[in-house]
């Protein structure tokens, strides 16, 4: 019986080099043939639309039109009615003949139909067809994004890293903190306390990640920092892989205060010393509150020689009913928000409630208010 062949030393490296070639060729072909596809509705698009304004075509034609298309290529789907309506008010939206160089032509055409169907401002759908192609978004992110304002809401916070950091760094670190955060999906009541958000964030990091942006890389909570002798605890910990650098984060009730600069600042000195190596960049510190008066945030920063930032979150429907009225037929019904948000609560219950129970009885034990057993 003939034995099986031995195989060279080095053939599980050589099949594994394979493999990635094979799978990096295939990416590029889809993608090629995905913005060949693209360019042909835009150009199918913009003769519909010439023509429609050179001869006043109406619906009958793109109606005939359609038919025939469909009876020549059976095999093509995206010839209907209704799409060849999408490629004219694709190629009235994008009026450029050299629609491939545009990052709206990596995308799949149902992330279009997305853009067109949800917003009318160019830079806003050239913003978000960007970020959709830089950070990999499906269409549902897409669609969260759009619903919930991420363009508005963008680098928007209130920070000091103009003078903090050296530019164009401080503009890219900018671009990763934004105004306001919707935390609306833990289903969290307004007064709940400050352990209960954390908690219930780390429950869901899934979502969390998602509202913050892309590159975050979840560290910690609760972690603790050990300054001579005495231990501290910081919120939530994450590292922002595209910006090599550690981000802070403290959740605060109610309004900005003053001092929480102050202590945002001392933690992010603590990691600069403690945690960062020497590749890393400069930690950034960003304080979450329910409300912020913005002079008073400003004025707290000023003279802190440490990347610092105040944003707003909100943990109810407070963020929905801020987004522009035109917006309001792409959000979910109340009822479906209250049933997702109820899912999420009972399916992270058990072990929101257990540590609840945990941090009551450690303050007991110490004499305090639950949740002051970890020095602040």
């Amino acid at each position: 019986m003939v034995g099986t062949p031995a195989l060279p030393d080095d053939y599980s490296q050589l099949l594994a080099q394979l493999k990635r070639e094979i799978g990096a060729a295939r990416t590029r072909a889809a993608l090629a043939v995905n913005e060949e596809l693209i360019g042909l509705y835009w150009r199918i698009g913009s003769e519909i639309l010439e023509r429609q304004e050179r001869e006043g075509w109406g619906g009958k034609v793109i109606d005939r039109l359609a038919s025939d298309l469909r009876a020549e290529f059976p095999e093509m789907r995206g010839l209907s009615v209704r799409n060849l309506e999408y490629m004219r008010q694709f190629a009235a939206s994008w009026p450029d003949s050299q629609i491939a160089p545009q990052p709206v032509a990596q995308l799949p055409w149902g992330h279009v139909r997305c853009l067109l169907d949800k917003l009318d401002d160019p830079a806003a759908r050239l913003w978000y067809a960007q970020s959709a192609v830089q950070d990999g978004w499906s269409r549902k992110v897409l669609e969260h994004h759009i619903a919930t304002g991420r363009y508005e809401r963008e680098g928007k916070a209130l920070t000091n890293f103009s003078g903090t950091l050296p530019a164009p760094e401080s503009d890219l670190v900018q671009q990763i903190v934004h105004e306001d955060y919707n935390f609306e999906f833990l289903g969290l009541a307004a007064t709940v306390h400050e352990g209960r958000i954390e908690r219930s964030l780390v429950a869901d990091i899934e979502r969390f990640m998602l509202e913050l942006g892309a590159g975050f890389a979840f560290v910690g909570r609760q972690v603790p920092l050990d300054v001579d002798g005495e231990e501290f605890f910081i919120d939530i910990l994450f590292f922002h892989i595209p910006l090599n650098r550690y981000v802070v984060i403290e959740l605060k009730l109610g309004k900005f205060r003053p001092q929480y600069a102050g202590q945002i600042n001392f933690y992010v000195n603590v990691v600069d010393d403690q945690m960062r190596q020497e590749h890393h960049g400069a930690t950034i510190g960003l304080v979450l509150c329910a409300s912020r008066n913005r002079t008073v945030a400003r004025y707290a920063l000023e003279g802190m020689t440490r990347p610092l930032g105040v944003a707003r979150y909100t943990t109810t429907k407070t963020l929905v009913e801020r987004v522009p009225e035109e917006l309001g037929d792409q959000l979910p019904a109340l009822e479906e928000i209250s049933a997702g948000v109820q899912r999420i609560v009972e399916r992270h219950s058990d072990e929101i409630a257990e540590a609840e129970a945990n941090e009551v009885t450690d303050a007991g034990r110490s004499g305090g208010e639950p949740g002051s057993a970890r020095p602040r």
